[in-house]
């Protein structure tokens, strides 16, 4: 699942979803949280390294130093890197997207052709979750509502002359289309397998273009492609003329931002529980767009958007 977004330019957005591998190393990817107290010992936030990971990971070290911890953030670009390190304890908390994590552990403990165990039922993730993440040390709060989905979309003039809202509506055209979107798309059940299987689009050929890239927004307004793979939290389509249409169908598995924790470091601050409950209880899926607009296309800084947003929540 959304494996890593790759971020280009105003289309920073991920995937959440499920990573691929790499490489990486958590040293050297440090970040002082800078002004917090260190009252009650220090925390490691981690976490992938794209638009609105890095405003999360903010979120969470405003929230922390706030509490009166002394806070570093690490992100890097993959699962594979920093949940070895969640899991040993080299990392206290990251916010990840629930069925991305859901598939990433699952993998990991029943091997890379085990059936998927996440779906787009949020509770019914959750719940294959929890086992999987405790075998590994990793306690899992409450999801939020706040949603990051993969999504496909089109051009708005299109959608409007043929009066599409939904993927079935596109479907329902019987047209052969291109479809802009990662190499791994193929097959995947929530991209071309889901796209032909569930929902019947005829698809001619995957032109390789980076997830949410400026490149495949390109190639959709060119009529490169028909239709191209972002995220739902993707604010930039507007602007272009691109609007998303909806997964009526519900191949795109529950992708609700979900704080993941060190087991030992909860048990040893127990208060933090709540603190977060109330940011998950609080965020929305807009919440997320706007945040990633006003980096993306105002150029303002993670950490300065995560203060905003807190302040005006009411939640420092």
């Amino acid at each position: 699942m959304p494996r890593v977004l790759s971020l280009a330019a105003a289309a920073a957005l991920l995937l959440g979803t499920a990573a691929c591998g790499s490489s990486d190393s958590l040293e050297g990817q440090a970040s002082d949280g800078g002004s917090g107290s260190a009252d009650k010992g220090s925390v490691v936030v981690g976490g992938q390294d794209f638009t609105e990971s890095q405003i999360m990971a903010a979120i969470y070290q405003k929230l922390l130093e706030n509490e009166g911890y002394s806070v570093q953030t690490k992100l890097v670009t993959t699962r594979d890197v920093y949940l070895p390190e969640l899991s040993k304890g080299s990392v206290d908390i990251v916010p990840d997207y629930l069925a991305g994590l859901t598939d990433f552990l699952n993998a990991d403990a029943n091997g890379p052709d085990a059936p998927l165990v996440s779906s787009n039922d949020a509770d019914k993730t959750l719940a294959a979750l929890e086992p999987l993440a405790k075998a590994k040390g990793i306690s899992i709060l409450p999801p939020s509502d706040a949603t990051d989905q993969n999504a496909f979309f089109v051009t708005k003039e299109f959608a409007e002359k043929n009066d599409l809202t939904t993927l079935s509506d596109f479907a329902a055209l019987g047209t052969p289309i291109k479809l802009g979107a990662p190499p791994d798309c193929e097959g995947r059940p929530d991209c071309e397998g889901g796209l032909t299987k569930t929902y019947g689009f005829t698809i001619t050929s995957i032109v390789p273009l980076d997830f949410a890239s400026a490149q495949v927004k390109d190639a959709v307004k060119s009529g490169e492609v028909q239709m191209g793979e972002t995220g739902t939290t993707d604010g930039t389509l507007a602007d272009l003329g691109l609007v998303l249409l909806e997964d009526d169908k519900g191949i795109q598995p529950a992708q609700n931002l979900t704080p993941a924790v060190n087991a030992d470091f909860l048990s040893q601050n127990p208060d933090l529980q709540d603190v977060f409950n109330t940011l998950s209880s609080t965020l929305t899926t807009e919440d997320l767009a706007a945040m990633n607009v006003q980096v993306d296309l105002e150029r303002k800084k993670p950490e300065d958007v995560a203060q905003q947003y807190l302040s005006d929540k009411g939640l420092l």
